[in-house]
């Protein structure tokens, strides 16, 4: 834990202060001590358009069933 190198700031990044939504951000730290990891890889995925929308993975169901042949319940 004291490594110098974890202790040197990126001289690439940029200090950014959000506002966010104490719900969300417990759900972040549930799953990452860094939650800025979590929000760099989350902008440069949108920023790449590679986040999939909710309706980009649901499945395409026909509006109504189709109706069964005469003959069977459908008389």
């Amino acid at each position: 834990m004291n490594d110098p190198k974890l202790q040197m700031p990126d001289r690439h990044k940029t200090e950014l202060a959000i506002q966010i939504d104490s719900d969300l951000l417990e759900q972040v730290r549930h799953l990452t001590n860094d939650p800025s990891k979590v929000v760099e890889v989350a902008l440069r995925q949108w920023l790449r358009s590679e986040l999939y929308r909710d309706e980009d993975n649901a499945r395409t169901l026909p509006r109504n069933p189709p109706l069964p042949p005469r003959g069977e319940w459908n008389d």
